[in-house]
């Protein structure tokens, strides 16, 4: 049995201060994890980027749990003078809600938020219709190169505060939502909605994402130029 303790907004998404939990002695921080996101879903879109400790120490994935151990699960320490950025590839639902409150601010007034769909039925070009697309990524370097996208758009839109590119991977059936775009300010007309739709536009771009139909790989005609 350990003790798992949640702060801030974690505490906030998982609805519980702290729980009692049955958890295997020497088992894993990573295991934890899906233990927990088991029995809290509204906390998968902020687990990837929330930091553990065991017994008041930093630890990580392959860190051992042991039995009687006080766990604490809780966002990066605030402080700095950065805006929230959130960047990642997942494979379960979002919960969009949950990806709004990382991004907003007390100063927040506005949010744009873009999402992609998988189309069930294409009429631009050659007409067909779509039953389920498979998304594949190359993880590391599609969320280094989402944070370089967010980074563009604060140079472009220096007025866009907290920014949300999320992207899930995986077999996704007609209708189901595949991509977020998400940027925050303080008020409507500083942006927000030209910096969403460049995030897109440069996520197709620069972010090796790739998408399979049943035909076959689908691939872009955009190649990286120098500084990309």
């Amino acid at each position: 049995m350990i003790k798992v303790l949640f702060f801030a907004s974690l505490k906030d998404l998982a609805g519980v201060a702290q729980v009692e939990l049955l958890f295997v002695d020497g088992g894993r921080v990573a295991a934890l994890k899906q233990a927990l996101l088991q029995a809290y879903p509204g906390l998968a879109a902020a687990l990837p980027t929330a930091i553990v400790s065991v017994n008041r120490q930093f630890s990580f994935d392959d860190d051992v749990v042991p039995d009687g151990a006080e766990v604490a699960i809780f966002p990066p320490v605030s402080g700095g003078s950065g805006w929230p950025t959130l960047c990642q590839i997942v494979h379960q639902a979002v919960d969009m809600d949950a990806v709004v409150a990382q991004i907003t601010q007390p100063t927040t007034g506005a949010v744009c938020l873009f999402t992609g769909i998988v189309r069930g039925k294409t009429t631009r070009g050659v007409a067909h219709e779509t039953q389920a697309l498979e998304y594949e990524a190359y993880v590391p370097m599609a969320e280094e190169k989402m944070r370089q996208v967010a980074d563009e758009i604060r140079q472009r839109w220096p007025d866009v505060q907290g920014i949300a590119i999320v992207q899930r991977i995986g077999r996704l059936e007609a209708g189901t939502p595949t991509v977020w775009i998400a940027c925050a300010a303080a008020h409507r007309d500083t942006g927000v909605f030209e910096a969403a739709r460049y995030g897109i536009d440069r996520l197709k771009e620069i972010v090796p994402i790739w998408k399979k139909e049943e035909s076959g790989w689908v691939e872009g005609e955009y190649h990286p130029q120098e500084g990309d």
